[in-house]
């Protein structure tokens, strides 16, 4: 595996193999030196994938849902205060740039960095990212509102996974 601890490439063609699959509904590939487990989930697909699961030293273990497609309010739902439906065109993502630990806001007691509703301008911050005891600040590349938070505080975010729906036209 190259030095490393996880090989990303196997990882992303094993959950690519049951997402793409209609008859899987759960995988679990398994190597000397990774183990990787992939369940269907509520709309999700969710995976494990430890590294040198029985070999010498620790092992050890990453967790990745990824969502199906972003989730889509309820009909006859009410949007957030003060936002209205934006069509789809005007709607651009703000994808995770790494693997790691998202976080809303510096520390726990802390208010978050943006919330649904609010303007954000090309530079601010929205973001943490937590990869490798490393906190990396995730700044926004458009202007606009956000209309959309599609990750929970604390849940653990895949390369190019959205984060954020921004309204381009709202600013």
């Amino acid at each position: 595996m190259n030095n490393q601890k996880f090989d990303l490439d196997q990882i992303r063609a094993v959950i690519k193999i049951a997402s793409e699959s209609e008859d899987i509904a759960e995988l679990e590939v398994e190597s000397p030196t990774l183990k990787v487990s992939v369940k269907k989930v509520a709309g999700a697909v969710r995976a494990t994938a430890t590294s040198n699961p029985g070999g010498h030293g620790p092992a050890e273990t990453m967790q990745v849902t990824i969502p199906a497609a972003p989730p889509q309010p309820a009909r006859g739902a009410a949007a957030a205060p003060g936002l209205a439906a934006a069509p789809a065109d005007q709607l651009v993502p703000i994808t995770a740039p790494m693997v790691g630990t998202f976080y809303r806001a510096t520390n726990p007691d802390a208010p978050p960095f943006v919330a649904e509703g609010d303007a954000i301008e090309p530079g601010q911050t929205v973001c943490i990212i937590e990869a490798m005891k490393l906190f990396n600040e995730i700044q926004s590349e458009v202007r606009g509102r956000v209309v959309r938070i599609l990750v929970e505080n604390g849940a653990p975010v895949e390369f190019g996974q959205p984060l954020f729906l921004v309204d381009t036209a709202a600013s």
